[in-house]
């Protein structure tokens, strides 16, 4: 059996991290409830991460890239269900291979926090709204309320199914995404 690299180690408390920051915020979130999810040691974790605000900037830096990622997935694509459904694939992936994270961005949307509260939160939704193409000032409610929903519908969909493999998930939850944005429905 191959032992994790010390990345994939990181990954996974980060990951672990995330969702409970996700669910109990920062505040709440204390060093040795991160040990006890990602099956270490408190000290382990912090010989890892010195601190809980290490583990935060660590989740908020890989949270940022990973979104980066998806933004930049549709390229030059043009507005509409070919570019949308390139990020909901891109975010798709990050869903399954990482969901703290998902989780994560899940709960950027569903916090009453004002703009400016938290600037990863932020982030979340400017990088989100920009791959989706929707305008900054969100003058189309519509179309923000529906990308919000596509994204609530991924990310609780790839939640609830995690423990199924990702290859029979993965589609369906771009075609659930899709559905959501009112795009028909591509071919499974």
């Amino acid at each position: 059996m191959r032992r994790p690299t010390r990345q994939e180690i990181d990954d996974e408390i980060v990951d672990q991290a995330a969702a409970l920051f996700a669910r109990h915020g920062l505040r709440e979130t204390s060093v040795q409830r991160i040990a006890d999810a990602a099956g270490y040691s408190k000290t382990g974790l912090l010989h890892r991460f010195p601190s809980k605000e290490a583990l935060w900037e660590a989740v908020s830096e890989r949270c940022t890239a990973l979104l980066r990622e998806v933004a930049a997935c549709p390229g030059d694509l043009p507005p509409g269900p070919e570019r949308d459904r390139a990020v909901l694939s891109a975010l798709a992936d990050v869903a399954l291979a990482h969901p703290g994270m998902i989780a994560l961005v899940l709960s950027a949307f569903s916090r009453s926090a004002e703009p400016g509260d938290s600037p990863l939160l932020d982030e979340v939704g400017e990088v989100l709204f920009a791959a989706f193409s929707v305008p900054a000032d969100l003058p189309d409610v519509a179309r923000g309320a529906r990308v919000v929903g596509a994204l609530g519908a991924l990310a609780v969909a790839a939640l609830a199914l995690r423990d199924l493999p990702a290859g029979q998930v993965r589609e369906h939850l771009v075609a659930l995404s899709s559905d959501t944005l009112g795009h028909p429905r591509p071919a499974l």
